[in-house]
């Protein structure tokens, strides 16, 4: 039974990365050659680009340690689980904090506030988001931090001191609830403010129109619900995301339940493999090209028969 699952939760990891990095590669690849056609590119189109690279890599991360850890444990020596916790907290970083900062773009480009302070903000939102990224480089280094740390702990620890490792496991375990929790709470508290700001602004332009006598079906309130459901989208993979990540870092400090375990990392991985299509769907560019990419697929389908 455990080997059935173990199959059946593999393939869905397979599937997965292939989908997720198909996508990806397709948001890379039209922005790069936009960028190269226009020799410019604009910051939601970099921002997406940086993304995408980023969930490549982070999915290919998760794959390696599904099969260090699932399928051959035997190589997954201390050195080489160091590496992948490195590799696996950079390419998360970067695809949290990307995904907010194109929340946060969406929140300035879009919503419309009489406020001054929003004015401004509105006014140099590109560089307040470039600022974003550059601060949360803090919670980048005291994440690897407390990896290095962990990691030197764990190999310098005295086999015959059950003290010592008892303390070891104790101080781990906090730490990585500590930061797991610190490291997605705040962009996801984030991201909600942008939504729920996103919806205010929709109220007030929708009433507005109301008021004018103009109905409710106009460009700006198409963008509005765009962006809505691009955000939206996000905040509910994110949270299964979260759960799963709260979940793990409890089971392999307690009961240690392979299968649970198993489930989690499938779960999780939705989040940097499925969000990349709701990204090219909400996104006209990415959507006309992915359309004709289609078209053309089933065009050629059509001549091999």
């Amino acid at each position: 039974m455990i080997n059935l699952l173990q199959s059946i939760l593999s393939i869905l990891m397979i599937v997965e990365c292939v989908l997720g990095t198909s996508s990806n590669g397709f948001i890379a690849l039209v922005n790069c050659i936009d960028w190269v056609k226009k020799h410019k590119i604009s910051c939601a189109d970099g921002i997406l680009t940086a993304l995408a690279v980023s969930r490549i890599s982070l999915l290919w991360t998760i794959v390696f340690h599904w099969y260090a850890t699932v399928l051959h444990p035997a190589i997954y020596i201390s050195e080489l689980k160091t590496i992948v916790n490195i590799t696996w907290v950079v390419s998360n970083h970067f695809s949290l904090w990307l995904a907010t900062s194109l929340n946060i773009l969406y929140l300035f480009k879009i919503a419309n506030f009489t406020n001054l302070l929003f004015l401004r903000l509105k006014w140099r939102a590109e560089r307040v988001v470039l600022m974003i990224l550059r601060g949360t480089l803090v919670f980048l280094v005291f994440h690897l931090a407390v990896v290095s740390t962990n990691a030197k702990m764990k190999m310098n620890e005295y086999k015959g001191n059950i003290t010592w490792e008892s303390k070891w496991r104790d101080i781990a375990h906090l730490s990585n609830v500590i930061i797991v929790m610190l490291v997605n709470f705040i962009p996801f508290t984030m991201s909600l403010t942008a939504v729920l700001l996103l919806t205010f602004s929709l109220w007030k332009h929708l009433k507005k129109m109301q008021l004018s006598g103009k109905g409710s079906q106009d460009p700006s309130t198409e963008v509005h619900i765009r962006a809505m459901q691009t955000v939206i989208s996000f905040l509910l993979l994110f949270v299964i995301f979260f759960f799963t990540q709260i979940i793990l870092v409890w089971n392999s400090s307690t009961q240690r339940n392979n299968s649970l375990q198993m489930i989690c990392k499938v779960l999780g991985t939705l989040y940097p493999s499925s969000h990349s299509f709701i990204l090219i769907w909400g996104n006209k560019k990415l959507r006309q090209a992915f359309l004709s990419f289609l078209r053309q697929w089933r065009c050629w389908l059509k001549e091999r028969k």
